[in-house]
């Protein structure tokens, strides 16, 4: 075998939160797309922002900077959902804006240090971090980043107007 075919590399979706820099693996990525209205949905967690209407499939949106107890910051045109498929499910992310497609080799994925967990609730998302010469990207877990009780709760939800719909 040669060289190119022994090297192992994962695509990673990047974005921007804050100052830092987050990947998630391409293969949860089902598409980007531009921000647009969200239904609330009452007595859900802050950062469930509610749910868009995705041609005709309802979805679940939670507003990443919120996730990780950071500061909101206004919705700008630059402001993407990163829509992803979670267990059987698909959810969106609203992120501040897209950085890059990128490739890491596996040599420059290394876990996430057990450091400063108790300070930064960030770092329970974070499974790995990518090295890109001298940028850090923080890799995200999406078990970690969707709390299963959380998303139950929003799932049903939405579950419960398209069961009136049909009744009606």
């Amino acid at each position: 075998m040669d060289e190119l075919t022994t090297l192992q590399l994962t695509k990673f979706v990047t974005f921007k939160s804050g100052n830092e820099t987050y990947g998630i693996k391409i293969d949860y990525v089902n598409e980007i797309i531009a921000y647009q209205e969200i239904t609330e949905v009452p007595e859900c967690e802050d950062y469930m922002k509610g749910l868009i209407n995705l041609r005709g499939k309802i979805v679940p949106v939670i507003d990443v900077r919120i996730r990780f107890k950071q500061e909101p910051v206004p919705y700008t045109d630059r402001t993407c959902i990163i829509v992803i498929q979670y267990k059987q499910n698909t959810v969106g992310l609203i992120v501040e804006k897209i950085a890059e497609v990128v490739e890491l080799a596996e040599e420059n994925i290394i876990p996430s240090p057990s450091i400063g967990k108790a300070d930064h609730a960030q770092n329970k998302y974070v499974y790995a971090i990518g090295k890109m010469g001298n940028e850090v990207k923080l890799l995200l877990d999406p078990d970690r980043l969707l709390n299963d009780d959380d998303f139950i709760g929003i799932e049903q939800e939405a579950l419960e107007p398209a069961e009136v719909e049909k009744e009606a």
